[in-house]
């Protein structure tokens, strides 16, 4: 599966809000007379395409007649929809659209992409951040030049411009240009000088190209353009290309001729649609038994030893390694928690798991025998990214688990797994943690089965025991209704707090965030044992309180200890929502509310327990009345350290 998702950002200069941003762009020959549809209806169905990423304007430009035609609003895609039925556009098949996620400048219309420069003659749209657009605009504004925003991708287009009257030629302007920023980008640039071609630019910032007959395309990802064709090529970093109704070619920022990655889109749009559930979430968490059944496919190579997708280390290295450190955020970091869990029970290699975006600020130790996992959806995040880069520069191998082929973290890697969720467009992610834990088990048997920590039956015990959970997973999603009957009894619930121990601890974690990113309500995870140590003391009468309980066939000892923490805040008022394993009857007397869930090994637990809890923070915020799929504050992917 090939799908792109996010925009990045290498550094930023003072603190910004999360940015994601969607580019769309076409070129077509009026010689293809079968052709139904315009510029305009290509770029706003792909921009519709790709508000999963979340924004707040966007803006259409197309070129007509020698004219250039510009319409953008602050708002969604359905607010610049009115801008043009109120003054509408050329049939044009030259144009290009973008969706803002505002960094430089608060989401107005003035600030929207795309940004015009030499007499309107020429427009531009941005992904990502240009760190030195501050000294490039002092510069711009001592030549003449008036600047009508507060954005960053203005100094971009005015930059452009000045390179165009020096060069006289659009590529060559953008390479001009191009060699002066500083940052990541995605540059798209048209001019009514240039009326046969769109040339656009990429630096740490994803850019795919479109092969149509007689047309092609640009786009953040392929969903700008999969409704076209599914022949795609994939630029690499700092390239630049430049297309027309027949033709693309890439060349570096130097100049120098250079090639894209051609690839074929996998999967179709029935693939990206809501499939009959009100809302994407819902349907990504029924996604889930698909996604850890795919991620599990053509693990093993011909010798029946499990290989990963993709590996540029020598096996001696990986022999050697001597500390694991896994590197993620948000959902991505609680993974890699469970993860920790097996990597160190299966392989005996000390485990830690960081914050990706604290990691490179303490100074860690890291060397060539370290090994760093680092764990991301769209492969596009920058903390992460950095953190990648800032371990390699010690030294150390690092792997990449990722749900994204041909993103950034996937290239800087030195192996990959790739996770086969398919296209998750929800904000709040779901299937993508699922798979990233069955990534992360593949490693970690991967990994004891090279040391000889494990005999190859036990790693095909393990994957056999792997291989039922789908279909336990959907026992879960069949009894959902009672999850949904719960959320909706709890509407008015303004605080819920997630308990869990073992491998149930990040559970917890990833429950609490959940509620927190879509619901809008106070929620903690915390560790069972904490409980004495501090939070008991939140708990009030009819405080709803979810418990992750271990498997009784587990440590014993741990499951009464569980147990234990259930009865004490029952005694206290609680409102113990208990998940639990079939056929674990101790847990009955002290439970409000039991959500069963298939028995399971220990370590496999998370794949089912986590199920719930999405379920129950989705019909928590639909009940609500939010937007379940975009989140207030929230984009797919943080792009902005």
């Amino acid at each position: 599966m090939i799908f792109k998702k996010g925009g990045q950002v290498l550094f930023c200069f003072q603190c910004y809000s999360e940015c994601m941003c969607g580019i769309v762009g076409f070129i077509g020959s009026s010689n293809r007379n079968d052709r139904d549809y315009s510029a305009q209806d290509v770029v706003l169905e792909g921009l519709r395409r790709l508000e999963y990423r979340g924004y707040d304007s966007a803006g259409i430009t197309v070129i007509d007649d020698g004219e250039l035609n510009c319409r953008k609003k602050a708002g969604k895609v359905a607010a610049l929809d009115d801008e043009i039925a109120a003054d509408p556009l050329p049939k044009a098949l030259l144009g290009i659209g973008h969706t803002r996620w505002a960094t430089h400048g608060a989401p107005t219309d003035n600030n929207a992409h795309p940004h015009l420069s030499d007499d309107g003659k020429l427009a531009v749209v941005h992904n990502g951040i240009i760190e030195n657009y501050a000294e490039l605009k002092a510069d711009l504004e001592a030549k003449g030049r008036v600047f009508k925003s507060e954005t960053d991708t203005e100094v971009a287009a005015h930059l452009l411009c000045e390179e165009l009257h020096q060069s006289g030629d659009l590529t060559e302007a953008m390479q001009r240009t191009c060699a002066q920023l500083e940052g990541a980008f995605t540059l798209l640039a048209v001019h009514t000088d240039y009326p046969d071609r769109i040339v656009a630019a990429r630096r740490n910032s994803p850019l795919v190209v479109g092969l149509g007959e007689e047309e092609n395309f640009l786009g953040s990802d392929v969903s700008g353009f999969i409704d076209y064709t599914k022949n795609a090529v994939e630029l690499g970093n700092d390239q630049i290309v430049t297309i027309t109704a027949d033709s693309y070619e890439i060349t570096s920022f130097d100049g120098t001729p250079a090639e894209g990655k051609p690839f074929t889109v996998e999967w179709d749009i029935a693939a990206a649609e809501k499939g009959g559930y009100n809302f994407f979430m819902q349907k990504e968490i029924h996604d889930q038994p698909a996604a850890i059944r795919d991620t599990l496919m053509g693990r093993l190579d011909e010798n029946g030893r499990l290989s990963l997708d993709e590996l540029h280390i020598d096996e001696s290295i990986l022999r050697s390694v001597d500390k694991i450190i896994v590197i993620a955020c948000g959902t991505a970091a609680y993974a890699g928690l469970v993860a920790r869990y097996a990597i160190e029970h299966w392989c005996r290699i000390p485990t830690e798991v960081e914050l990706a975006h604290e990691f490179r600020y303490r100074d860690p130790i890291v060397n060539e025998k370290t090994l760093v996992v680092a764990l991301s959806q769209s492969g596009e995040t920058m903390d992460t990214l950095m953190a990648v880069n800032h371990a390699k520069e010690q030294g150390a191998k690092v792997i990449a688990i990722c749900n994204t082929n041909g993103s950034s973290i996937p290239r800087q890697a030195d192996a990959n797994i790739y996770t086969h969720a398919g296209p998750e467009i929800a904000v709040a992610s779901t299937k993508a943690f699922l798979a990233q834990i069955t990534a992360s088990y593949i490693l970690g048997l991967y990994l004891a089965q090279l040391r000889g920590n494990m005999f190859a039956d036990e790693v095909n015990s393990i994957l056999q025991e792997l291989r039922t959970i789908p279909d336990k997973v959907q026992a879960v999603l069949d009894n959902e209704q009672q999850i949904i009957d719960l959320a909706v009894s709890m509407k008015d619930t303004n605080s819920v707090l997630f308990l869990g121990r073992h491998v149930g601890f990040p559970v917890a974690l990833e429950g609490a965030l959940k509620v927190k990113e879509v619901a809008y309500i106070h929620a903690e995870g915390f560790a069972a044992g904490e409980l004495k140590h501090g939070p008991i003391a939140l708990i009030e009468e009819g405080q709803p309180v979810f418990i992750v309980v271990p498997s009784p066939r587990g440590r014993d000892s741990l499951h009464s200890k569980v147990v234990s923490n259930i009865q004490e805040v029952r005694a206290r008022g609680a409102n113990t929502i208990v998940i639990a394993e079939e056929g674990d009857d101790a847990v009955n007397q002290h439970a409000s509310h039991i959500i069963r869930i298939p028995q399971s090994p220990t370590l496999m637990q998370p794949l089912l327990s986590t199920v719930p809890m999405q379920i129950f923070a989705c019909a928590l915020a639909e009940v609500k009345g939010y937007n379940v799929d975009q989140p207030r504050n929230l984009a797919k992917s943080v792009t902005v350290e």
